[in-house]
């Protein structure tokens, strides 16, 4: 199946892993192998030549001879280009899809549904094309007109987690080429696979269009290359997305050159259900929130704080729901599968480690707990009651599909408890009680960059703003205004007077 999988996407079993721009993918075979692996097997699936330095320069040289050209282009024309990536994706969803399933893990439908988000952000993005707007503001100067503008920032560098390896891309790629940037993308070392596929796609579509390079990639087998690409000056912009351990690095480094940083990191999500909550609704959210990819999605259901009074029914049918989980978990190619493996070996270390902890500090694991004997990196969800929220595993992101479940009696305290860690991306609640939904949103709830009533922590739809607070890094992609972070903003007056006013009445004569 996945030889079938690769030829569909022009992919073989030794690959290049430099976009060079021009039509060109490096031939360069000394700079070391990345290794695609099924996580569901532990297989090799095919095998990506990494970039060499010479490649790297080669790339950077040719991005920016690329923005001197694009960033004259007019705006609808850039839309244009992504409009038509979005329909040659719309061409290849159930490939590319598949090829997401099998390379990341995630099971088919997500596959099939990450592949719609980049669709999804193309067809924004063309709209936004034409809905780049400035604010006209009024001058204190009589004869004057203020008002401010947008321009294209440069070369934009994108690096992305295994999670989401091709959606994460397309959200910050396809707006800042809107914007008239040119995009240059480091892919995670365990999902290049998807990466090369997408550009082939894409840079297919824009070739046959007559569109000059927009997007560049490189793969590294090491990690010097990835430093020099956050520490390079000719690249205003460095977007990335995992850790929050990684990101503070790269947020540093970046800020030392006095760059921006567009940061997607940690999340410690918390779902809150009320007594007065539609459990038909909040119970399937649960579900899928925690167990969903297998729990390794940065909004991943991580905390339910239930109300006292329901406690035990709610933590009863969610052990219900997980035993019948357990038995469609497998294959992430197969239809019938609900939950796929964890990405790594390493994974399911840190998540046998994570139960132990949970043990320690006096956790009683409610349902799973246990990894799945056999080939790949099978565990099994698990739901672990009896701990406080101050406790060092639940304060920590396990990237796993552990749900740590516990009891609150008043909505301040769950909503304190939500808050109180230091992670701050996606939560929820469940209510039919209006005055504690607003309260939630309000100024004294959660303090997440995300917040939902009545709809789970997980699934978010490219139409708003994603980002979180604190640890969670602050940045903010797809929808809403995130266009204006790959642009650089500018404040124009214009004096149509006979007369040169000073701002403040200042009096200057001489």
């Amino acid at each position: 199946m996945s030889a079938d999988i690769l030829k569909a996407l022009g992919l073989d079993k030794s690959n290049s892993g430099s976009y060079l721009g021009k039509g060109e993918w490096s031939r360069t075979t000394n700079a070391g192998v990345v290794q695609s692996v099924n996580p569901a097997t532990n297989e090799v699936i095919a095998e990506v030549h990494a970039s060499s330095q010479a490649d790297y320069d080669t790339i950077i040289k040719r991005a920016q001879e690329a923005f001197e050209i694009w960033r004259t282009t007019p705006a609808p024309r850039r839309g244009e280009a992504v409009r038509l990536c979005g329909e040659a994706l719309r061409k290849h969803k159930d490939a590319l899809g598949s090829l997401v399933a099998l390379e990341m893990g995630k099971i088919k439908p997500e596959g099939d549904g990450e592949v719609q988000e980049m669709i999804d952000i193309a067809d924004f993005a063309v709209g936004q094309s034409r809905m780049l707007y400035g604010y006209t503001m009024h001058s204190e100067r009589p004869g004057h007109r203020m008002y401010d503008q947008w321009h294209p920032l440069g070369l934009v560098g994108i690096i992305s987690a295994f999670n989401f390896p091709v959606a994460v891309w397309a959200w910050n790629a396809f707006l800042a080429t809107i914007c008239g940037d040119i995009c240059i993308w480091k892919p995670s070392p365990r999902t290049p696979l998807t990466a090369i596929a997408t550009m082939k796609i894409c840079n297919e579509a824009l070739k046959d269009a007559g569109f000059p390079d927009l997007f560049f990639l490189f793969n590294d087998a090491g990690t010097d290359l990835a430093k020099a690409f956050v520490d390079d000056r000719r690249i205003p912009l460095i977007s990335f997305t995992g850790s929050t351990k990684v990101g503070r690095a790269v947020g540093e480094r970046v800020a030392q050159r006095m760059g921006r940083s567009l940061l997607e990191l940690g999340g410690n999500n918390a779902m809150i259900v009320d007594d007065t909550a539609d459990l038909k609704l909040a119970l399937p959210a649960i579900v899928f929130g925690a167990v969903g990819t297998a729990g390794q999605r940065c909004t991943t259901t991580r905390r339910l704080f239930v109300h006292e009074s329901i406690h035990d029914d709610v933590v009863a049918s969610v052990v219900k729901a997980y035993k019948q989980v357990e038995g469609k978990i497998g294959d992430p190619t197969d239809a019938k599968t609900l939950m796929g493996p964890l990405n790594s070996p390493e994974a399911v270390k840190h998540f046998l480690e994570a139960i132990e902890k949970a043990k320690a500090a006096g956790g009683t694991i409610a349902t799973g707990g246990t990894a799945k004997e056999g080939k790949g990196n099978f565990v099994l969800p698990t739901v672990v009651t009896g701990l406080r929220n101050s406790d060092e595993v639940v304060q920590t992101e396990t990237f796993a599909p552990i749900l740590y479940v516990m009891k609150f009696k008043t909505l301040d305290e769950a909503i304190a408890m939500q808050n109180a860690v230091p992670q701050g991306l996606s939560s929820a609640i469940f209510t039919q009680n209006v005055k504690a939904a607003e309260r939630y949103l309000s100024a004294v709830g959660s303090d997440c960059g995300i917040a939902n009533v009545n709809i789970g922590t997980s699934g978010a739809e490219i139409g708003g703003a994603f980002g979180g607070e604190k640890e969670t890094g602050g940045g903010r992609e797809s929808g809403s205004d995130a266009w204006k972070v790959y642009m650089r903003r500018q404040t124009n007056t214009i004096n149509y007077s006979d007369e040169l006013p000073l701002a403040q009445g200042i009096k200057f004569e001489f």
